[in-house]
């Protein structure tokens, strides 16, 4: 068994007093205060968090557009230069390999993957290799930041002299940032304004330090992934390994709007072509309870006492204060509005499908 790893950060995190605990192969926190209180300082002004646990592949050569198109379900030839784009990758039955970033820089494509992934992701894009493409994992030596909330404009404004008021949502820039030359984004997986900072290793620290310096005026926490769990939840922001994996279909996910059927010829193209002809079986709802009462994976989801789905996702909601969570159901029964039972630990309680997100009051662009 390979050695649990530790980002740059670890000892700031030990200092913080954060919960360590091992996930995806690292030591990561999994909170500092606590997470309903970490949760609601995102929601409200701003947090940073260590996610250097994800992965990131570069991909160059002249046949690099061509070797994405054929591995990503998305349209890569739309994107323009600083341009990013959520998609996926599927299997040749149709089953998602993993969700991914792709960032199209003027000189390569930079990927960004699932951290429990790494290794598999690499050796499929590996194994699939054509014509003119160098593919790097170069997640061993980068280290990525994320500043969410609100008020996260304004601790970046302090940071650097890009012009943030021109970076859309999914786009990304290169620049000095806290003095150094890097690469970042206006991206995240909370549902707030924010941005994604990556950088070498070695400017960890000084990241982190300028970082937190410029936000203290705002009450800038370190958010651990207890918060990131909860605030990606209530956007309906699936969770590989929970909400998609290799026996669930794009269509099904929900995730029709990342899977180009006009664009050429990819893997995993047939099964989807040929799931959305016949029409999908089972489909991916989010549904809120009326008490306090919150569900867990793998929870059955009944409807008059009889098992149409299971719970991929779910907690408490600290902003909205009731259990939520999304789950598979037969799709007879995944209209928004349908009333179902959620099975915990044999006693049932009742829950509604919602339109999501979870949370309505969220600040990205």
């Amino acid at each position: 068994m390979s050695e649990i790893k530790k980002t740059p950060f670890y000892k700031i995190h030990l200092d913080n007093k954060a919960k360590i605990v091992e996930f995806a192969g690292y030591w990561m926190p999994i909170q500092f205060k606590g997470i309903m209180e970490e949760h609601r300082r995102v929601r409200s002004t701003v947090g940073l968090f260590d996610i250097t646990h994800m992965g990131e592949f570069e991909v160059r050569g002249k046949d690099s557009l061509a070797f994405l198109q054929k591995m990503t379900t998305n349209d890569v030839s739309r994107l323009s230069d600083y341009q990013v784009q959520y998609s996926s990758m599927c299997y040749d039955d149709g089953g998602i390999v993993d969700d991914l970033l792709v960032y199209k820089l003027p000189d390569r494509f930079f990927l960004v993957v699932n951290a429990a992934n790494i290794e598999k992701d690499f050796n499929w894009l590996k194994s699939h290799l054509f014509g003119d493409v160098k593919l790097e994992d170069l997640s061993d030596q980068t280290a990525l930041l994320a500043i969410q909330g609100p008020v996260a404009e304004k601790v970046m404004a302090k940071l650097t002299t890009v012009d943030l008021k021109k970076l859309q949502f999914y786009w990304a820039a290169k620049g000095k940032v806290a003095g150094k030359e890097i690469l970042f984004s206006r991206t995240g997986y909370t549902g707030e304004d924010g941005f994604e900072l990556y950088m070498p290793n070695e400017y960890g620290e000084h990241f982190w330090n300028a970082i937190m310096q410029a936000g203290k005026e705002f009450g800038m926490e370190p958010i651990g992934l207890g918060a990131r769990d909860s605030l990606r939840l209530e956007m309906k922001y699936m969770l590989y390994g929970n909400d998609i994996d290799k026996t669930t279909n794009p269509l099904e996910a929900g995730l029709g709007w990342v899977v180009k059927l006009d664009k050429g010829d990819y893997i995993g193209k047939e099964p989807i072509l040929k799931l959305k002809e016949t029409g999908i079986r089972r489909k991916l709802v989010a549904f809120e309870l009326s008490d306090k009462a919150f569900p867990r994976q793998h929870y059955p989801i009944e409807k008059d006492g009889k098992k149409i789905g299971e719970v991929t996702s779910g907690t408490f909601s600290p902003s909205l204060e009731r259990g939520i969570g999304l789950g598979y159901v037969e799709v007879g029964y995944s209209e928004i509005g349908t009333k179902l039972d959620i099975n915990i630990r044999g006693k049932s309680s009742a829950a509604v499908i919602i339109k999501p997100p979870f949370y309505k009051k969220y600040t990205h662009r």
